[in-house]
């Protein structure tokens, strides 16, 4: 039987994933065409390829986080597990994605923001 502490470490992980998915699926319909998307993101958005190949990797990589439970976030964690190309990508769909969560998914964006602030 899980936990309560395991429950809440999957849930965070759940969350984690549909959040840095609609980020994908967010910086995918800024950025490239219509046609192109012809995949369906984790979170079950319409991506291209490209974005589906980075969807999947991140979706993995949040799965078999060791530390989902103490760790902060990706970028300050001291066991970084995205390779460097995926780094490079990832940063780049959140700077795109990032501001634009507020009006794409306002109720996960703020749940992110409140748990950078509570941590």
């Amino acid at each position: 039987m899980n936990t309560k502490s395991e429950r809440a470490t999957e849930q965070k992980r759940q969350r984690e994933m549909r959040t840095v998915s609609q980020m994908i699926a967010l910086h995918c319909r800024g950025n490239h065409d219509a046609d192109e998307r012809t995949e369906q993101a984790q979170c079950g958005e319409a991506i291209c390829p490209t974005c589906k190949q980075l969807d999947d990797y991140a979706c993995l990589r949040t799965q078999r986080c060791r530390r989902m439970a103490e760790k902060v976030d990706c970028e300050r964690c001291a066991n970084h597990c995205y390779s460097p190309e995926m780094r490079e990508r990832i940063r780049e769909v959140m700077r795109y994605a990032g501001p634009r969560m507020l009006l794409a998914h306002p109720v996960g964006a703020l749940r992110h923001l409140a748990g950078k602030l509570k941590r």
